[in-house]
């Protein structure tokens, strides 16, 4: 197998043994340096987890806006619509069987 590495005038014939061991060299620093990056990287989510910020974006909505649509989308209870209207809560039953 013949292959050859050439980067900025870098040449590494893979046929000897010195390109060969040259090759594995720096495939060996690379998976090194990219298991310090996943290390770092995890230990600056823990961090983050612990100092309470949580990564992704942040929600458009506060809490006090979710509520509101909750009770938007929620119906009135029967209690509050009775009073409202003046009228009984069976009269408000009776209706809402029809």
């Amino acid at each position: 197998m013949n292959r050859e590495l050439a980067q900025e005038n870098i040449t590494m014939d893979r046929s000897s043994a010195t390109g060969q061991l040259m090759f594995h060299l720096f495939a060996s620093f690379a998976e090194f340096e990219r298991n310090l990056v996943r290390e770092r990287t995890e230990a600056g989510r823990i961090v983050a987890k612990d100092r309470g910020r949580f990564g992704g974006k942040p929600e458009k909505l506060g809490e006090k806006e979710q509520q509101m649509i909750q009770t938007f989308l929620s119906p009135p209870p029967i209690k509050d619509i009775a009073q409202i209207l003046k009228i009984s809560r069976t009269t408000v039953y009776r209706y809402l069987q029809k």
